[in-house]
């Protein structure tokens, strides 16, 4: 036997259990990869719901807003109003309060754990005693009841002229 031939021969089998180890290494490789992508991909999704969930809430209080508002202006009585008082009402941020008195403009809302509610204050604006003065408050629900968007809108009504106010609640009051 050569000399070639043995160096050859000895190199072989120094290498013949490198391959496993190896492939091992690889593969190990391609399953915490795998496994990053499929976290996430999990983690986009839950976030993707919780945006459809919070949109869904939105557009749930938009709508009972603008329905409690229509009829306000157009002289439906949609609660017992309690007598005006000076000052911005904060009846609405009392939880007592706004589940004893807020009606709901619609019997449900597509996807919606409940149907959207509204809550209407009448107020007294002291710098235009003239005017009447309401603050419309509505609350629309996600796919649970914890998926919740608060809406507002301040309506003065000067003879035929009518100012809205809109604003968003960022926080939850209750």
């Amino acid at each position: 036997m050569t000399f070639a031939a043995r160096c050859s021969r000895s190199r072989r089998l120094n290498q013949r259990g490198v391959a496993l180890p190896v492939v091992l290494l690889i593969v190990s490789m391609m399953l915490a990869t795998s496994a990053a992508w499929f976290e996430a991909a999990l983690f986009e999704a839950r976030n993707a719901g919780a945006v459809v969930d919070q949109l869904r809430s939105f557009r749930a209080a938009e709508a009972g807003l603008m329905l409690c508002t229509h009829l306000l202006v157009d002289g439906v009585a949609l609660a017992p109003l309690a007598p005006a008082q000076s000052g911005e009402p904060q009846g609405w941020r009392r939880q007592d309060t706004f589940e004893a008195q807020a009606t709901t403009p619609v019997r449900s809302w597509p996807g919606s754990a409940r149907p959207p509610q509204c809550f209407v204050e009448a107020w007294r604006i002291e710098a235009r005693p003239a005017v009447r003065a309401f603050l419309v408050t509505a609350r629309g629900f996600g796919s649970a009841d914890d998926a919740q968007s608060w809406l507002q809108i301040q309506l003065i009504v000067d003879g035929t002229r009518i100012e809205r106010h809109w604003r968003r609640v960022v926080a939850r009051p209750f």
